[in-house]
């Protein structure tokens, strides 16, 4: 048996489109660069020399769009646009945990 269709995309502009594929690479990244998320520092890093290109392309896309003349993003479309496209976990990534980490444990030495 398949698995159930998503629904289909709301009709977006190529540009609105560009701004949300840009928009959705940029959480992804910040997502892997959140210090309050268990990883490690290269991944970090890497993925922070990575956003610099995404965010340029996310205001290239919205340079487009305002050069065209589309003046207006409209929220209800792209933000069911992004659902669909899994924005609400990649934006997850991107927030703080609701609950504290346990502190770590002191090893004992003084340090001296």
């Amino acid at each position: 048996m398949w698995p159930p269709q998503p629904p289909p995309l709301p009709a977006l502009t190529r540009a609105e489109g560009e701004v949300i594929d840009c928009y959705l690479r940029v959480l992804d990244l910040l997502g892997r660069i959140n210090p309050a998320r268990p990883h490690d520092t290269y991944g970090a890093l890497r993925a922070a020399q990575t956003l610099v290109v995404a965010a340029t392309g996310l205001r290239d896309a919205l340079a487009v769009m305002f050069e065209r003349g589309e003046r207006e993003l409209h929220g209800g479309t792209l933000t069911r646009a992004m659902l669909i496209l899994d924005g609400e976990r990649r934006a997850h990534r991107v927030a703080l945990p609701l609950t504290l980490p346990p502190a770590p444990r002191d090893s004992g030495s003084a340090g001296g």
